[in-house]
């Protein structure tokens, strides 16, 4: 199968998705939005449901990746902290941004993407609990209870006006509290 087609047919249900919402886009148009007939787009995905299903997949492989290579970078703990949180927070605003239909394919309750979803949200929980596990938290707080405030925490900025303003100063609060950095000194 070749990728870079398979990458134009997710690109397309991407287009499509925004613009009709997963359940009134159709695959002629998928097709249409490529320009190709609707039995070259079947070459390539199965169906609509396919194609929603492989491009939440990549939609959230791609977040995951960004996460992992911030919790490995070469930085500051809280410096890594910031970009694991931010890739989650990136593709939750960048789907919500594009259309009031992205956030279909963040919906850990539908039928079609909700495993992807579950699956990303405990990957991003095994990055954070990592990063945890290697800088060491203050007493009382496991690794794992930190990277779940953490994800609780990014889950409640999702909904907030400005999240992305909001997301530094909420990540200096849990490197004080659950790292035990000092806050860098802040302007204004």
């Amino acid at each position: 199968m070749g990728t870079d087609r398979l990458d134009e047919v997710l690109d397309a249900a991407y287009d499509c998705l925004t613009r009709y919402g997963a359940r009134r886009t159709t695959m002629d148009d998928i097709a249409s939005a490529m320009g190709v007939s609707r039995s070259a787009v079947y070459q390539y995905v199965r169906g609509k449901d396919d194609a929603f299903r492989r491009l939440a997949g990549r939609l959230h492989e791609q977040a995951l990746r960004r996460a992992r290579e911030a919790a490995t970078a070469d930085a500051p703990y809280p410096e890594r902290l910031h970009g694991v949180l931010a890739a989650k927070l990136d593709l939750v605003l960048q789907l919500a941004g594009d259309s009031p239909h992205g956030a279909e394919l963040l919906d850990g309750k539908a039928r079609l993407f909700g495993d992807i979803c579950t699956a990303f949200t405990g990957e991003l929980r095994e990055v954070l609990t990592g990063l945890f596990s290697e800088a060491g938290t203050v007493a009382g707080a496991t690794p794992g209870e930190a990277a779940d405030i953490c994800v609780a925490l990014v889950v409640g900025l999702e909904g907030a006006p400005e999240p992305r303003g909001l997301l530094a100063p909420a990540t200096e609060a849990l490197a004080v509290g659950l790292l035990g950095t000092a806050a860098p000194a802040r302007d204004g």
